[in-house]
């Protein structure tokens, strides 16, 4: 395995952010059966923030960008997001690489936590996060799908507090 380097976001890294930024996005969409067409518009947006602490790219040593992670600034506290690896390079360590390169970070800015907040039906990011120390259940975001019935869509999700939920 060629070696995967985590560095400060660069201008020069702007396409491979927007491809980043579509890959997870259309997969986001395609697991909620919503269209798949994303270009990595958001990239431009999310580039803008102003609570935005800092970005950094997996850069791989043959394929080049193949990871993202940014850190949003709330108060003493952090939020991870994004986070993404590229199809091609999961399940490989680049997405914990990432993930321990913005703890370091935010240690260094003196933040007090972390958080960061996956789609209920990403079972793979929530394994992971869990396996690199996001063990702590921080909030909880109910949805009421107006555009579904009751008797559709009795895909099976979760527990908690012994209350199922639907993912």
């Amino acid at each position: 395995m060629s070696p995967v380097t985590v560095r400060s976001y660069r201008p020069s890294d702007h396409s491979a952010g927007r491809r980043l930024w579509s890959e997870l996005t259309n997969q986001h969409n395609q697991m909620y059966g919503e269209p798949t067409n994303d270009a990595g518009e958001g990239f431009e947006e999310y580039l803008t923030r102003l609570d935005l602490s800092g970005l950094w790219v997996a850069d791989h040593a043959d394929d080049g960008v193949i990871g993202l992670v940014g850190l949003i600034m709330r108060g003493r506290a952090g939020v991870v997001e994004p986070v993404v690896v590229t199809a091609s390079h999961r399940h490989k360590g680049v997405g914990r690489k990432l993930l321990r390169h913005v703890q370091t970070e935010a240690r260094k800015r003196n933040m007090t936590a972390l958080t960061i907040s996956p789609s209920s039906r990403n079972v793979d990011a929530i394994r992971s996060l869990h396996a690199a120390g996001y063990d702590v259940l921080s909030s909880i975001e109910l949805t009421l799908d107006l555009e579904r019935h009751e008797h559709e869509w009795q895909q099976e999700g979760l527990e908690l507090h012994e209350l199922p939920f639907r993912s």
